[in-house]
């Protein structure tokens, strides 16, 4: 599977926080919360399906060795969860998200190569000229978000995914039409929509405009997925990108209790994070749904390993990097096993409650307090991130140039 443009399946994206410091003319994003950055993807060796963990990643060079990163990267798409903008030799970038927190990061050091992009926006004269305060700082943030978006899109082969305000979350038709102005605004700088995703919370009214917006050929990706009722529910509505939070999942499991679809899987002995993307894989492959499936918030080797199969995974960089650093050879007895396939998808058995056609009501009452407590959160974070970028734009407006 490849992120590149020309396949049917390219996608993007993870989950980052930015914080950053400049040093040596770098700009590194590091993984700290929900929001989404830009993304790289490890360029790959053949495939090797049997393999094992060693040291000396540099000797692999010189003897045609492969890396544990290799071989896992022959069953799932491999992606971490770090930006380098200025290391795209090392970590060529195959895609991309433009997000409020990226917005964050380039408006807090005035040198990025994005920065111009914002200044842009801030010059536009459709939206200085705006009486209303709230719609003018509106405005600029959505050609911001273009703007650099636009640029992503000439250094990523892939296609670039933009954050839809988090504050239009429950009105299912400001979701739309703010995807619509971001269209227009990506139109009138020649970026067409074969080349975008529009990045969406999953929410009832989320999930519809994602369906809705997909029947008018425009790709989306639902994300804040933690219960298996909204995979279904954004499976059948044929989002392009599903996002599922593994970490998160499993650490609510260990602070709190009464969640009924984390003690099923707590009892039958599996973690919940990780039981539920194997449930949501096999639904989407058992019943043919044409969505692609993203485990996001991995924290360790362990939860990549147990993932193998699912279309995307995003991890941190220190496990991508000890995966690297990891020589594999075809003859050592350690074997990687792909967990999830859509031959296994085959056999899994679902109940008929969990065959439904998901409506709001359904959806409703089958959101146990995880999910329900960590769509929130993550709501609030977009929100706040959201309300920072305007009131960094609005203290900066007019630039001096204008």
């Amino acid at each position: 599977m490849s992120l590149s443009l020309q396949s049917p399946s390219s996608t993007f994206l993870s989950s980052s926080s930015s914080s950053s410091s400049l040093a040596k003319s770098r700009l590194r994003f590091a993984n700290v919360s929900s929001s989404s950055t830009l993304l790289f993807k490890f360029n790959r060796s053949f495939p090797v399906i049997r393999a094992s963990s060693s040291s000396g990643f540099s000797s692999s060079l010189d003897t045609g060795l492969s890396t544990e990163l290799d071989a896992v990267s022959s069953f799932s798409e491999i992606v971490p969860d770090t930006v380098i903008f200025d290391d795209f030799e090392r970590f060529p970038p195959t895609a991309a998200t433009v997000s409020s927190s990226l917005l964050l990061g380039i408006l807090s050091l005035p040198d990025t190569i994005f920065r111009n992009a914002v200044d842009m926006a801030l010059a536009d004269s459709g939206c200085s000229g705006l009486d209303n305060p709230e719609l003018r700082l509106s405005c600029f943030c959505n050609k911001a978000l273009v703007n650099v978006g636009g640029d992503l899109a000439k250094l990523v082969p892939g296609r670039v995914s933009t954050e839809v305000d988090a504050r239009l979350a429950y009105d299912t038709h400001g979701i739309i039409r703010r995807v619509h102005d971001l269209l227009k605004l990506y139109n009138e700088i020649d970026v067409p929509p074969q080349r975008l995703l529009f990045k969406i919370p999953s929410t009832w009214q989320g999930i519809e405009a994602s369906r809705l917006l997909e029947s008018e050929g425009i790709q989306t990706h639902l994300t804040f997925v933690y219960s298996f009722a909204q995979a279904a529910a954004a499976a059948q509505a044929g989002a392009s990108v599903i996002q599922i939070f593994v970490g998160r999942v499993r650490d609510w499991a260990r602070n709190h209790s009464g969640d009924p679809e984390i003690e099923a899987a707590i009892q039958r002995g599996e973690d919940p994070g990780l039981a539920l993307v194997t449930k949501a894989y096999n639904y989407i492959h058992k019943y043919g749904h044409k969505s692609k499936l993203m485990a996001a918030a991995v924290r360790n080797k362990q939860d990549l390993f147990s993932l193998l199969g699912v279309d995307y995974i995003i991890a941190p960089l220190k496990v991508l990097q000890s995966l690297k650093e990891s020589v594999t050879a075809p003859d050592e007895k350690y074997s990687y096993v792909r967990r999830l396939s859509p031959q296994s998808a085959a056999t899994y058995n679902f109940t008929a409650e969990e065959l439904t056609k998901w409506d709001q009501l359904s959806l409703a009452s089958s959101m146990g307090p995880a999910s329900v407590e960590l769509l929130a959160a993550g709501l609030d974070g977009y929100v706040n991130q959201a309300k920072q970028v305007e009131e960094l734009l609005d203290k900066i407006w007019p630039p001096p140039n204008v």
